[in-house]
This record gives structure tokens, C-alpha cells and sequence, in this order.
């Protein structure tokens, strides 16, 4: 079993910046694809950005360009750098673990969420 827990959202006004963190515990070896999520009020939860255990990045049209994933694999941390927010990237954001045992899938994990709200 792999533990997420967020940190970093808040308020900011359109255009601001945030950065939110998200910091594993237990099985972490078995990491192979951590990512993040967003839902918003009434809408379904979407896919924000991904990073793989190599490094490789993958990010939704709506956000490239201002976003940023990375991770810290010393801290077992990965970040979100948000910039140039605007009032529609308002959310929940979730923190996402995918894990893999030798080939076999082993299952996915899920933060607790962290509210970020953008206002205009």
C-alpha cells in the first residue's frame, strides 16, 4: 500500500501562483506513474499532469504552459507548480500513485485532496 498526502492549495487571484506537494509513505517501490487530478463542482475528475518514475511528463492541453510536475525522489515528494491561474483551474486536487508489482498492475492510490480556489 502507498500513503498520499497533499499540501500547498489555498486561494489566489487569477494570474497568481501556487505549488502543491504531495509526499509518500509505505510502499514507494512500487511506484511507477504518479500524477495529478482535479475536480471541480458537478464535473467529473480529470487528469492535470503525470510523471512517470523516469521523468517523463505528461500534461492536459488546458494546462500546458503554466504547469509544471516534477518530484523529489530523496524527499518521496512530487510538486505541482502552478502559474498563470485562472478562475477555471478552481478544484480539488488529487494526488495519484499507480503501482506495479514485477508486470502485474498492483493497483492506484489517492490523496485526501486539496482545494484550490482561483478567483477573478
Amino acid at each position: 500500500q502507498v500513503q498520499l498526502v497533499e499540501s500547498g492549495g489555498g486561494l489566489v487571484q487569477a494570474g497568481g501562483s501556487l505549488r502543491l506537494s504531495c509526499t509518500a509513505s509505505g510502499s514507494i517501490f512500487s511506484i511507477y506513474l504518479m500524477g495529478w487530478y482535479r475536480q471541480a463542482p458537478e464535473k467529473q475528475r480529470e487528469l492535470v499532469a503525470t510523471i512517470s518514475s523516469g521523468g517523463s511528463t505528461n500534461y492536459a492541453d488546458s494546462v500546458k504552459g503554466r504547469f509544471t510536475i516534477s518530484r523529489d525522489n530523496a524527499k518521496n515528494t512530487m510538486y505541482l507548480q502552478m502559474n498563470s491561474l485562472k478562475p477555471e483551474d478552481t478544484a480539488v486536487y488529487y494526488c495519484n500513485a499507480e503501482r506495479m508489482v514485477g508486470t502485474t498492475w498492483a493497483g492506484r492510490s489517492w490523496g485526501q485532496g486539496t482545494q484550490v480556489t482561483v478567483s477573478s
